[in-house]
């Protein structure tokens, strides 16, 4: 029989001893790598608030050109997305990396909240743990997500690590999204006068309000 079909495909001008190749791989889209990265409940985020798109756009259009001629990050503003728990502040941080990703812009980024910030830059006696390496990665990269900043317990070392980060990102005018549940006042008393100044400087600030979505309605 297998020389049967030998004949049948060699009569054809096929070669039976070849392998079939396998069809190429669909490419995948940095929006469907980033979403690989997004929290689950955030991966279908979409920024809608008008000061969040409008700043999408401008960091959209000042960014420098690629290989491909898509646009990257270089410098550009920065947003503190200020309200009480649940008001969508994650939501619109996380929509608005999307909104650049879907816009087309090559996008390098990092996200982490407050407290995990502390954890991970923690000092370890884990081989391989390099937290000065850590604080580089997320104080240089062209785009920084930092979610609930103010929300962890806060020390001498917290208000240094925190005072590092916001300032090599002031100085080098690289966009950073922040969120967080405290009033200006409060951020100052928590943060420090150092950090809530650079704040004030370096981001545009945005209001959210209304009930918090994570409750059920009770009616």
């Amino acid at each position: 029989m297998a020389d049967r079909l030998d004949a049948i495909l060699t009569a054809r001008g096929l070669d039976p001893t070849a392998t079939a190749t396998p069809p190429p791989e669909e490419p995948v889209s940095a929006l469907e790598l980033a979403d690989r990265r997004i929290p689950a409940r955030y991966r279908g985020a979409l920024a809608d608030h008008p000061q969040i798109t409008a700043w999408a756009t401008q960091i959209a259009r000042t960014g420098r050109p690629g290989p491909a001629g898509a646009p990257g990050i270089s410098e550009g503003g920065s947003l503190l997305i200020v309200g009480p728990t649940g008001t969508g502040k994650t939501h619109q941080a996380y929509g608005a990396i999307r909104t650049l990703l879907h816009r087309g812009v090559r996008l390098r980024w990092e996200a982490t909240t407050s407290a995990d910030l502390h954890a991970r830059l923690r000092p370890s006696s884990r081989t391989g743990h390099d937290s000065e390496r850590e604080l580089q990665t997320l104080a240089r990269c062209p785009l920084l997500l930092l979610d609930d900043l103010g929300a962890a317990k806060t020390s001498e070392w917290t208000e240094e690590l925190t005072y590092r980060l916001i300032n090599h990102r002031y100085e080098h005018l690289l966009p950073t999204l922040i969120t967080t549940n405290l009033p200006t006042t409060e951020l100052r008393t928590t943060l420090g006068d150092r950090v809530a100044s650079r704040l004030a400087e370096m981001t545009e600030r945005i209001i959210l309000t209304g009930p918090d979505r994570r409750r059920e309605d009770p009616a």
